[in-house]
């Protein structure tokens, strides 16, 4: 099983690699790594109060894959997005390799997304601004795009304290 120990950190090189698509005949082999990564959102949220999807590049798979945890993990192989808006939303983007460095960045408003799903079934999703800018990020790492690359100056980052948990009462 993985955890969030497992996951590559800001710097790791495999995370500036593309990754190669998902075939139909790898998504049984892949349930474990699935069950992982859904199990490493879990966690991350524990820890972090934050964190919804994470893409398999960042626990050293290198296929196009993203499993979202919100209430029930969600898989997608080979999402690609299109019919982007012209609208871009500015926001401070955080990512699991990262968990401590908040980005300022722009990413379109609203986008649709095409991928496989677990019966290898063709959808599609039209992706509201909070999906929209989440998958946005998971496909960049599927890509080999850190968050970090797209910071709109020099200035555009933050470092944020961890949650603490566990406080001794005064």
């Amino acid at each position: 099983m993985l955890h969030l120990s497992d996951v590559l950190l800001l710097g790791d090189p495999r995370l500036y690699e593309k990754c190669d698509p998902v075939k139909p005949e790898e998504v049984p082999g892949l349930a474990s790594v699935i069950a992982g990564m859904a199990n490493i959102v879990k966690e991350f949220q524990a820890k972090y109060g934050a964190g919804r999807a994470i893409a398999a590049p960042q626990v050293g798979v290198m296929k196009r894959l993203v499993v979202m945890n919100v209430t029930e993990p969600v898989a997608f192989f080979n999402p690609e997005l299109f019919d982007c808006s012209d609208a871009m939303i500015e926001m401070w983007d955080d990512c699991m390799s990262f968990p401590n460095l908040l980005v300022r960045l722009r990413r379109h408003q609203f986008c649709k997304m095409r991928f496989r799903d677990l019966d290898w079934k063709e959808q599609v999703w039209e992706l509201p601004e909070d999906l929209s800018e989440l998958m946005q990020h998971e496909i960049d790492h599927l890509d080999g795009i850190l968050a970090t690359m797209r910071a709109m100056d020099a200035q555009s980052f933050f470092w944020k304290m961890p949650v603490e948990t566990n406080k001794p009462s005064l």
